[in-house]
């Protein structure tokens, strides 16, 4: 890879990472599901004019636009709103390499080569060590949502490696545009109108600056520049950077909101990381017939899709997804209190 497509490559590691504190700033503004529903929107108008027609059946625009639009976004801000820090979940959000080799197996047949077993127990053995530290410190309910969050990605990615799309923004512009009504009608219904109208009465210039960051920013340059490496370079060497999305979020969390980093959350990061590194990229899966023996042909139509990045893998970058929560003493965690002036009760 040369020199410039690898910085191309960290940059937009460091778009994914970040965008985690834009919308935490974002999430100040916006209730979690309308804030959602006008990232989309944002991302995929005007985009979807320009992309040109889908390239992939509809059934798999609509199937990963619910799963990650509505389930894994809805879920990431709505956990980010009820208290989960931004760095932690751009760290636990990782373990999607998990559950997307998980429902390979379960879906595609894939058998999961013996080091990728071992990556995912100590990714695992990380999400425990982060669970343990954010029990001490923060809503557990909330740490919960973005592991559902993240089971949401991996179904997401196990469906886009089905639909094997050869065009990443041209894919992820037209998924855009699926989960735009359902987020409203659950924000609408769950929100109320009154407090949708309300944000948007009084949004201002970081409000709308968080808004086109996390959809042109980290969606529509992220996913066209990831897509353009993808391109050019095998997923094994494109796919590892993702692995710093992680980085940049703590790092940016800790940087810009004061959020405290402990040194047990560093152990959960070194495990998360290492972990998912080896299920990600450690040997290669097999496909398993009905009688339990690997089939014949190929990993399958998405290559190496279960890893953060893979052709088939629909990267952080919320982009990635939303940012953390606050507690009393600047990011300290004490007593949560919600945005609305109460507290959370999760």
């Amino acid at each position: 890879m040369r020199p410039s497509h690898a910085l191309l490559a960290v940059l937009v590691a460091a778009v994914w990472g970040v965008n985690f504190v834009v919308i935490e700033i974002g999430l100040d503004r916006f209730p979690p599901l309308l804030f959602s529903a006008l990232r989309f929107l944002t991302a995929a108008v005007p985009a979807v004019f320009l992309v040109g027609r889908p390239r992939v059946a509809w059934k798999w625009i609509v199937g990963v636009g619910l799963a990650l639009g509505v389930a894994k976004f809805g879920l990431v801000f709505v956990g980010m709103d009820a208290g989960m820090p931004a760095g932690l979940t751009s760290l636990v959000l990782q373990i999607q390499a998990v559950f997307t080799a998980l429902f390979a197996f379960l879906l595609l047949g894939e058998r999961p080569a013996r080091i990728r077993l071992v990556g995912m127990a100590v990714a695992l053995a990380g999400i425990g060590v982060a669970a343990v530290d954010e029990g001490t410190s923060g809503p557990l309910g909330a740490f919960a949502l973005i592991i559902a969050a993240a089971a949401c990605w991996g179904v997401s990615n196990v469906l886009t490696r089905r639909a094997a799309p050869d065009d990443a923004l041209n894919f992820m512009i037209w998924v855009s545009t699926v989960p735009v009504l359902p987020l409203l009608a659950l924000s609408l219904l769950l929100e109320g109108p009154s407090r949708d109208l309300e944000a948007l009465g009084v949004l201002d210039l970081p409000g709308a600056g968080a808004l086109l960051f996390v959809a042109w920013g980290a969606t529509v340059f992220g996913f066209g520049a990831w897509g353009w490496l993808l391109r050019r370079h095998p997923a094994s060497t494109v796919a590892p950077f993702s692995l710093l999305v992680p980085v940049f979020g703590m790092s940016s969390a800790a940087l810009f909101l004061g959020e405290p980093v402990s040194p047990l959350r560093w152990w959960a990061a070194a495990l998360l990381v290492g972990g998912v590194a080896l299920a990600s990229f450690g040997g290669r899966e097999r496909r398993v017939g009905r009688t339990g023996e690997p089939a014949a042909g190929p990993d399958g139509p998405g290559g190496e899709a279960d890893g953060p990045g893979g052709r088939g893998a629909v990267p952080a970058g919320r982009g990635a997804g939303p940012a953390g929560g606050r507690g009393e003493g600047g990011r300290g965690w004490g007593v949560r209190v919600s945005r609305r002036g109460g507290p959370v009760r999760l």
